[in-house]
C-alpha cells in the first residue's frame, strides 16, 4: 500500500524579480509585450541617456584639465628640486609644489572615478533582463519620469522552467518524512489541478523547513518540478500528493470496518458461530479506501463493512450476497454475511 500525503500547496517561482530603475529619467521605449517569455540579458526598457552624456562629456573635460595641471605641477617639481640644490629656492617652496602634485594626481583620480560612475549610469539606461522568465504586465509606461526610489518597478519577471511547489504538512506526518530522506530516498511529489483529479506535473521533494509553526503544528515543504509545459503558473493553488513510502505485505481492510468507540478502535471480526466479535486493533495509514492494521487483526479474517451501526459484541449475522475487495492489490471474491441485521463482511488481507 502507497502511504500518501494529500496536501495543499502554492506554485511559487524560484526567482521572483522586480525590474527596477537604478537612475532616474525618463522612460524612453519599452521592448517587450506583456505577458511573454524574455530571456537573461534581453532588452526591457531605456531611459533617455541625454543628461548623463553630458555629465560623462563634463567628466572627462575635467579629467583633460586636472592632467594638464598635473603635468604643470610635477614639471615645476621637477625645476625646483634642481634649484633647490643650488641652494636657490628654499626647501618650503619644493615642499609646498610636492604637496601640489600630490593634490593634482588626487584630483585625476577623482576625475577618472566620475567617468566611471558616468558611464555606469549609461550602462543603467538601457534595462535588462536579470533572469529567464516570464514578465507581468508593464506597471509604467512611456513617457513617465522614473526614479531609482520608485517602489513600483517597471515590471515583475518571474521564472517558471523549472519552478517549486510549497506546501505544508502536519507536525505528525513529518518523521516518516524525515526518516525517509536520512535514508537518503528522493520522495515523489505530484501535483494536480483544483479537482484534485488533473495531474499537472509530477516533481522531487527537496527541502523542509527547519521549524513548525506554533500556531498551525505545521511545517513547510518545497517540491521541485521542471514544468516544461507551463502547466504550473506562479502562484496557483495545486493538490500536492507526496509518496512517502510503499508497505509490503500490510493488513488492509476496507476503511468503512473500523469504527470508533468506548474500546477505542476497532472491527467486528466474524467468528465461526456467524456471531460477531468486537477486536480492539491499531490502525496504520489509510488512503480513504483502505486502512493499514498494524495490530489486532490476522490475514484471513472476515470483518464486517456495512451495517455496523445496528451490531453489538456477539450479534448473530448470516450471509447476504458476494462482494469483490482490493487487499493489498490482490482481488479476492468473498461472501459476505448478513442476518436481520443485514451486515456485509469482508476478509483482512495481506
Amino acid at each position: 500500500m502507497k502511504v500518501v500525503l494529500d496536501e495543499l500547496g502554492t506554485v511559487t517561482p524560484t526567482d521572483t524579480v522586480t525590474i527596477m530603475p537604478q537612475i532616474s529619467g525618463y522612460l524612453t521605449k519599452v521592448g517587450f509585450k506583456q505577458g511573454q517569455m524574455v530571456q537573461k540579458g534581453q532588452f526591457l526598457a531605456q531611459i533617455d541617456p541625454r543628461t548623463y552624456e553630458i555629465q560623462l562629456a563634463q567628466y572627462q573635460a575635467a579629467l583633460a584639465k586636472d592632467i594638464a595641471s598635473l603635468a604643470q605641477a610635477r614639471s615645476d617639481l621637477a625645476r625646483y628640486r634642481k634649484l633647490a640644490a643650488q641652494d636657490s629656492i628654499s626647501a618650503q617652496t619644493v615642499s609646498d609644489q610636492e604637496f601640489t602634485v600630490a593634490q593634482d594626481a588626487a584630483a585625476v583620480k577623482g576625475d577618472r572615478a566620475n567617468i566611471d560612475s558616468a558611464k555606469l549610469d549609461l550602462v543603467y539606461c538601457h534595462i535588462t533582463s536579470p533572469v529567464t522568465g516570464r514578465i507581468g504586465l508593464r506597471l509604467v509606461d512611456p513617457g513617465n519620469y522614473i526614479t531609482s526610489s520608485s517602489s513600483t518597478g517597471i515590471a515583475v519577471v518571474t521564472t517558471t522552467n523549472p519552478t517549486t511547489v510549497i506546501f505544508s504538512v502536519a507536525q505528525q506526518n513529518l518523521t516518516p518524512v524525515l526518516e525517509q530522506i536520512e535514508a537518503g530516498k528522493t520522495l515523489t511529489a505530484s501535483a494536480y489541478g483544483s479537482d484534485d483529479v488533473t495531474k499537472l506535473e509530477e516533481g522531487t521533494l527537496t527541502a523542509v523547513d527547519n521549524q513548525v509553526n506554533t500556531s498551525t503544528g505545521m511545517v513547510k515543504l518545497r517540491a521541485d518540478f521542471p514544468n516544461r509545459d507551463n502547466k504550473l503558473f506562479p502562484n496557483q493553488f495545486v493538490n500536492v500528493h507526496l509518496l512517502v513510502k510503499t508497505l509490503e505485505n500490510a493488513t488492509l481492510v476496507p476503511s468503512p470496518a473500523v469504527q470508533e468507540g468506548a474500546p477505542g478502535t476497532y472491527v467486528y471480526v466474524l467468528q465461526p458461530d456467524d456471531k460477531v466479535k468486537v477486536q480492539p486493533v491499531i490502525m496504520g495509514p489509510t488512503d480513504g479506501i483502505n486502512t493499514v492494521i498494524t495490530k489486532g487483526l490476522k490475514p484471513g479474517e472476515v470483518v464486517v463493512v456495512d451495517g455496523v451501526d445496528r451490531l453489538a459484541d456477539g450479534s448473530k449475522v448470516m450471509v447476504t450476497g458476494r462482494e469483490t475487495v482490493t487487499t493489498n492489490g490482490t482481488q479476492e471474491t468473498l461472501t459476505p454475511v448478513a442476518s436481520s441485521h443485514k451486515g456485509q463482511n469482508t476478509k483482512a488481507g495481506p
